[in-house]
């Protein structure tokens, strides 16, 4: 009876010890090489002297227009759907996405605030916190570090003209520099986001030199006097042109109107 029973308890004992094991290799955490992330800043607020509820904040009349145009898109019963625009305009407004602005978007629109509070959060283009006049984005995703001559030698460029490092506002409030992802003008890189333009085929000098202009142009008693770069490729060409001209659809196509001189 004993010799029966010897290897069921055998293999009872070993189970435990066999699951054990198990949990403990599935809850081990994953090797990886990046740096993490030990700031709660994009899902965590803390009333500041400058963001807090207690700052009031009403859209202008224009933006109320505006904003009666936007929720004709909408059926009335889902018009919570146009909170990402009414943020957008909270924040051109402000200058950044505030808790003020998130809680009046919520009034605005009839929803629990915590429900704009997760979209605000989510987002990366939503600013929670006070940026520069001119807010500098540099993309350093792949396209952008092999292209030209790499996105490194355009953040190294900025740190050095500005003196401020990636999250910072320089001291006269005009400059706020950032990393972030791919912004969509891989064929035209490197390139970086200032404001709402685009700036592309930059060289450190370049960068430089549109920095600079653009700092004169907010200082200038007369800003139109002072000469600041066109958005788009600083390069010279048009668009994503290749820069030694075309090599391709040089001439005619072959098709079934065009056929071959000697038939």
């Amino acid at each position: 009876m004993a010799s029966k029973l010897s290897p069921s308890l055998l293999r009872t004992a070993a189970r435990p010890a066999c699951r054990a094991q198990r949990l403990h290799i599935s809850h081990a955490r994953a090797f990886t090489a990046g740096s993490p992330r030990r700031s709660a800043d994009l899902a965590v607020h803390r009333n500041t002297p400058n963001n807090n509820p207690d700052i009031p904040f009403k859209f202008n009349a224009k933006n109320e227009a505006v904003i009666a145009e936007i929720l004709k898109r909408y059926p009335p019963q889902y018009k919570k759907a146009a909170v990402m625009p009414l943020l957008d305009l909270g924040q051109r407004q402000h200058g950044f996405t505030s808790i003020s602005v998130m809680n009046e978007v919520a009034r605005v629109l009839e929803m629990p605030p915590s429900r704009v509070y997760e979209v605000a959060s989510f987002y990366t283009m939503y600013n929670r916190s006070p940026v520069g006049k001119y807010h500098v984005q540099v993309c350093t995703t792949t396209p952008c570090q092999l292209g030209g001559c790499g996105s490194d030698k355009i953040v190294n460029a900025i740190k050095d003209h500005l003196g401020i490092k990636q999250g910072e506002t320089t001291a006269d409030g005009l400059f706020t520099f950032i990393e972030v992802e791919c912004l969509g003008a891989c064929v035209n890189a490197p390139m970086i986001q200032i404001n709402d333009d685009y700036y592309e085929d930059l060289t450190p000098e370049t960068t430089k030199q549109l920095l600079t202009a653009l700092k004169e142009a907010a200082t200038a008693a007369d800003p139109s006097k002072v000469k600041v770069p066109t958005p788009g490729p600083l390069s010279g060409r048009q668009t994503c042109e290749n820069s030694a001209g075309p090599t391709n659809l040089t001439e005619e196509p072959w098709g079934i109107e065009k056929t071959r001189p000697d038939l």
